[in-house]
């Protein structure tokens, strides 16, 4: 399966933000991110990391969440 973990960066710690994210995309002022299941979320935030081989993705927040 192709679906990564999302985590977000917060001081020297990343916390899980999301699972099995499969589609994310550019959405306004941040990202929408959209799991296996259809769940979206929407977060203020840029792409920090990606290693798509270990499935993960690290966002840093630009704002408030949403």
């Amino acid at each position: 399966m192709c679906e990564a973990n999302a985590y977000l960066k917060e001081g020297e710690n990343e916390v899980l933000f999301m699972e099995s994210v499969d589609i994310i995309e550019p959405y306004e002022n941040g990202l929408k991110l959209i799991d296996i299941f259809g769940m979206q979320k929407f977060i203020q935030a840029r792409i920090k990391d990606m290693t798509l081989l270990n499935h993960r993705i690290v966002l840093e927040k630009t704002d408030n969440l949403l």
